[in-house]
């Protein structure tokens, strides 16, 4: 996640250092892994449990993401480790942290070998689903379920965003990444227009600000996932979380819902009506184009993650402070899905290996993160945390009306789905990248990107 401070939570791009994309085939997981703050590193050939037995006592691994984030989980461990749990589980945490770039990679040569991690970060959803179909998760349903901390401890939308067929595997250990339709305020004042609560009144902004010479929404399509973010909230207003929630556990016939179609039918209307610019498909969001647009006010309005606070608040501090407007995503007429769903990243998880040498160590562990102490690091940082103990925090954070407005956002979600390409894993969602992009481009109809889509193994 994107923080307010100007970082990333999960190594999205921060707005102070934009990278190149290279290529329309920019890979967002390399944008999941690539924060522009300095890498910590630990080596791997000294980590893991030291002989994969399930038994009890010593020492546990955990291996978590290297970014400047990192220091609330290293203040959590030194904690822990002199708490009473930590003496009782008869256990303690050493971190193990690894460059977000290489991550991924040697999260899974990790667990492949005899010196696995007993917990580690990671993004929820199909980001963990390999690991659990070989059984390497501790399914933390009822453990959860029968304690108070963990129960209570954090937002329900986004302790089920990250679930895989119904069960728990993973806690939230950072910060929240809703996306929100931003607006700049000063365009918006300047030609009498209100944040739209409804999409005819979305449709209607469209007009009078093309009228103007303006174009509606920025976007970065060169990068292709700012695109899902379209499908993402228009499939969850039509239909309701349960769409997507059904291709997420492997029906790809779900891919087929009227909801799915008349999303993409109501994508192609807004490419063909101008509202993305001509284009569209050569701005970049990750080396800045997009962000560049829509705070200078050739465009009036962009469909972000949270991220897109600190990114102006990098490039353009002015804009950020004064002009930046934020508001939910309208509703859809018809529609059966909740307003008040939130789509985007809900935060990082906790996991536990079931070859962990000390399960009680690591569930004692994992309950710092529902601590208050924990919660008011995270804030500290500049992140929104997803305890539910955050919102008499906020306060403190480097903008107070902003954290807030995330915080509410969450909280109320009745659903809160995790983004598409992240729920589906690397296999699926790259397929899934290409086809939305043929879409968006006109490369392929309404009912061809479906027929498509349906056939992603």
């Amino acid at each position: 996640m994107e923080s307010i401070s100007g970082r990333s939570n999960d190594g999205r791009p921060t707005g102070g250092g934009l990278g190149s994309p290279g290529s329309r085939t920019f890979s967002r997981r390399w944008i999941l892994g690539a924060g522009a703050t300095t890498l910590l590193t630990t080596g791997l050939t000294a980590c893991g449990s030291s002989d994969g037995s399930g038994g009890g006592g010593g020492t546990i691994t955990a291996f978590v993401y290297g970014d400047d984030a990192v220091k609330v989980q290293e203040a959590s461990v030194k904690r822990f480790n002199a708490s009473a749990a930590a003496k009782k589980a008869k256990g303690k945490v050493k971190l193990t942290k690894v460059p977000g770039s290489d991550y991924s990679p040697k999260l899974r040569t990790a667990m492949g070998s005899p010196r696995q991690p007993d917990v580690f970060f990671n993004w929820g959803g199909g980001s963990i689903k390999a690991y659990q179909e070989s059984k390497q998760l501790v399914d933390l349903t009822d453990i959860i379920e029968a304690d108070p901390v963990l129960t209570s401890g954090f937002l329900p939308s986004v302790l089920a965003a990250g679930d895989l067929d119904g069960r728990h595997y993973g806690i939230p250990m950072r910060g929240m990444q809703p996306v929100i339709l931003f607006y700049n305020k000063s365009v918006f004042a300047e030609h009498k227009l209100q944040p739209p609560k409804t999409w005819d009144q979305l449709l209607d902004i469209n007009a009078k600000l093309k009228a103007a010479k303006i174009t509606p929404f920025a976007l970065g399509g060169a990068d292709m996932w700012p695109e899902l973010m379209w499908l993402e909230y228009l499939v969850d207003r039509i239909g309701g979380p349960e769409v997507f929630k059904r291709i997420q556990n492997g029906d790809a016939e779900g891919w087929g819902d009227p909801a799915m179609l008349k999303a993409a039918e109501m994508v192609k209307e807004l490419v063909d009506d101008g509202v993305f610019g001509s284009a569209f498909n050569s701005v970049s969001y990750v080396n800045g184009g997009a962000p560049a647009a829509f705070a200078k006010g050739k465009a009036a309005m962009h469909l972000m993650g949270s991220w897109e606070y600190s990114t102006q608040l990098g490039k353009f501090p002015d804009f950020a402070k004064k002009n930046l407007g934020w508001a939910a995503f309208p509703t859809v007429e018809a529609g059966t899905g909740d307003v008040r769903n939130v789509v985007g990243n809900p935060t990082n998880y906790w996991s536990i290996n079931a070859r962990t040498k000390n399960q009680d160590a690591a569930v004692a562990f994992l309950k710092d993160a529902a601590s208050e102490a924990y919660a008011q690091a995270l804030v500290a940082n500049g992140d929104v945390p997803t305890t539910s103990n955050a919102a008499k925090l906020l306060a403190s954070a480097p903008n107070p009306e902003y954290a807030k407005f995330q915080y509410d956002m969450v909280e109320q979600a009745p659903a809160f789905t995790l983004s598409w390409d992240q729920a589906l894993g690397d296999e699926l969602a790259t397929p899934m990248h290409t086809e939305i992009s043929k879409l968006f481009l006109g490369k392929s109809s309404p009912s061809q990107f479906v027929a498509a889509c349906k056939e992603l193994k």
